[in-house]
């Protein structure tokens, strides 16, 4: 070994101890390996997450003298653009920072130029000093430097920043995409939409595509979506633009994209559509359509929907996982555990889950599936579409257009044998009474309904034309659900809320003082910078019992049977998610911005 790789294995590993590795054996050997296999070590030392990332890479760039970036505010971005290519920058992950004379980039408080730095680096001009600052996370990433040498003239000044934070930046200079974009609009004609290879078949989301085309371009923002834990994409037409946003924990997020991405509009909604097997020359009417993907081997379902509109077709994307269910990932507090435990041992009736579209119903159900089915139960489902398939279940899409209904479906199913059956969704009286009888012959059904809570199922289903007595002999249980952000374990921050406050904001479980959590302010890499990272359910669970079964009979009133509920042991969404606080899960504003009831946290009087 050289003694400049074993200077830089030394450096390496004390920067991993003081980003708080605990196994140096781990690292040293790791180390070792990707040297061998000559792999980028820093690379390899950041996936394996054996050190802390701020404090590794920070350790890293105070031993080799490189500026360490905390804030990332790249100046004058156009400029900077023009200097340092889209293909150098997100090909060797290189993020430019500014560009003139290093004696003129005196900041404010905010980061940026003073008056006077700004004046004097526009008066340098073309005639003073090349530098250009870039920002890297590996610095002893030599290709890169090697490839920055050939493709940019001018001096280079180093500088060190969290690959997290980085990625992030040079997607928000840049956009997504944008090396593959530029490639594309200097090699081609845009508006040749023949020639943009629109129909190559491949559905794998491969990132080391060598070659730019429209195809390349879809596929990285649709990588870029799953990298960031989206569970929607849209893309929409704007006047001047083509705005992509992604959906993430709940919570839309406009995504940076290239500055002429408008010049490939009709080719990206075009290969979506492909992709998805729709008419691409239907642009009047809604279409809808699913595609399959494959990502670092994981397959990955995805709905489509096109909407027409006066500025061209906006395309929807449901970006849907083929995970593993299991019931303790719900999370569930053990009261409500140990009813829904009993519910999934039930011979006979109908279990309802109840929410807005978005609230989880459909993971609770594949849920609840998934722990029941063995060997000796018949499971079949109708679903619009099929989300998941869960091996081993026998799995019908509805297809309204030949007829295949939910209540056409459901009756068929029926002669089938089966034991346990699964309905998508109630939405008519067909429906709802087929499945009812389905349930007074022995068999167990699921589904689900679209009420606010729990008890308003039981109105729900009478407003739909069910006999009330119908509802009380087959229903056993209604379950409702909402979704909450999951608080960053890793930045989540305690606050002290006082008895008052808490009964204030609705938690009627609240008897004294509590020491709760709140999202840290600027998150952490961890989160992406915004205190939250996933989402999980919180729930209410009415069992019909044989008094709830006599008010529902007497058409009694949604208050008379919650009064009766919590008699008998109901938990309320609101108390449920008080438990989830508690637990340091979520924060006391994400449960009441969910659960329907206008209060608001502050000092008592």
């Amino acid at each position: 070994m050289s003694s400049l790789a074993h200077r830089m294995n030394d450096m390496l590993l004390r920067a991993a101890e003081a980003g708080g590795a605990e196994d140096m054996e781990a690292v040293a050997k790791l180390i070792a390996e990707s040297n061998q296999a000559q792999r980028p070590v820093v690379e390899d030392l950041l996936d394996a997450r054996l050190a802390t990332e701020e404090d590794f890479l920070g350790a890293l760039s105070s031993s080799l003298g490189l500026p360490w970036e905390a804030e990332l505010k790249p100046r004058n971005s156009r400029r900077l653009k023009d200097v340092c290519s889209s293909s150098v920058a997100l090909r060797h992950r290189l993020l430019p920072l500014w560009f003139g004379d290093p004696a003129t980039q005196q900041q404010d408080e905010n980061g940026d130029l003073t008056p006077e730095a700004q004046t004097a680096n526009d008066a340098a001009g073309d005639g003073g000093p090349k530098v250009l600052a870039l920002c890297t996370y590996d610095p002893f990433n030599f290709h890169a430097r090697q490839a920055v040498t050939q493709a940019i003239p001018y001096q280079i000044q180093w500088h060190m920043a969290s690959r997290t934070r980085l990625l992030q930046g040079i997607q928000k200079l840049y956009g997504v995409g944008a090396d593959t974009f530029d490639a594309i609009l200097k090699a081609r004609d845009p508006n040749d939409t023949a020639a943009m290879d629109l129909n190559e078949e491949t559905n794998v989301l491969d990132e080391d595509d060598e070659e730019a085309s429209v195809v390349k371009f879809v596929n990285a923002i649709i990588r870029q979506a799953l990298h960031q834990r989206a569970t929607d994409i849209h893309v929409e037409p704007m006047e001047s633009s083509l705005r992509i946003r992604y959906r993430i924990d709940g919570l839309l997020v406009d995504v940076p994209v290239p500055e002429n991405i408008k010049a490939l509009q009709s080719m990206v909604i075009a290969r979506l559509k492909i992709m998805s097997r729709l008419d691409i020359a239907e642009r009047r009417l809604p279409q809808d359509g699913r595609i399959g993907l494959e990502l670092d081997g994981n397959q990955i379902d995805v709905r489509v929907a096109t909407v027409p509109t006066v500025l061209g077709e906006s395309v929807s994307l449901r970006l849907l996982n083929q995970q593993k269910f299991n019931l303790d990932k719900l999370g569930l507090i053990p009261a409500v555990r140990s009813v829904v435990d009993g519910l999934l041992q039930l011979p006979n009736g109908v279990v309802l889950i109840t929410g807005p579209t978005g609230s989880g119903k459909s993971t609770s159900l594949y849920t609840f599936l998934s722990e029941i089915n063995t060997i000796d139960s018949r499971i079949i489902t109708v679903e619009d579409p099929v989300e998941n398939k869960i091996e081993g279940v026998v799995q019908i899409a509805v297809k309204p257009e030949i007829n295949l209904t939910f209540a056409s479906a459901l009756r068929s199913i029926l002669r089938a044998d089966p034991d346990i059956v699964m309905i998508g969704e109630m939405r008519d009286l067909e429906t709802v009474e087929i499945a009812i009888r389905a349930a007074l012959t022995g068999h167990l059904v699921f589904s689900t309904l679209h009420t606010n809570d729990a008890i308003s199922g039981i109105t729900r289903l009478v407003d739909m034309g069910v006999e009330p007595f119908l509802v009380a002999a087959s229903v056993r249980a209604f379950l409702a659900q909402r979704l909450v952000r999951r608080l960053c374990q890793k930045c989540k921050q305690p606050v002290n809320l006082s008895a008052i406050q808490l009964r204030a904001a609705g938690f009627s479980a609240a008897r004294e003082d509590r020491t709760v959590y709140k999202a840290k302010p600027k998150g952490c890499d961890s989160c992406n910078h915004t205190g939250f990272y996933g989402r999980i359910a919180i729930y209410e669970v009415v069992v019909v019992s044989k008094a709830i079964e006599d008010l529902i009979v007497r058409r009694s009133a949604e208050a008379t049977l919650k009064e009766l509920a919590i008699r008998e042991g109901f938990i309320p969404m609101r108390d449920y998610g008080f438990q989830k606080v508690l637990q340091g899960e979520t924060t006391v504003e994400e449960v009441i911005s969910v659960t329907a009831i206008d209060m608001t946290l502050g000092e008592p009087d």
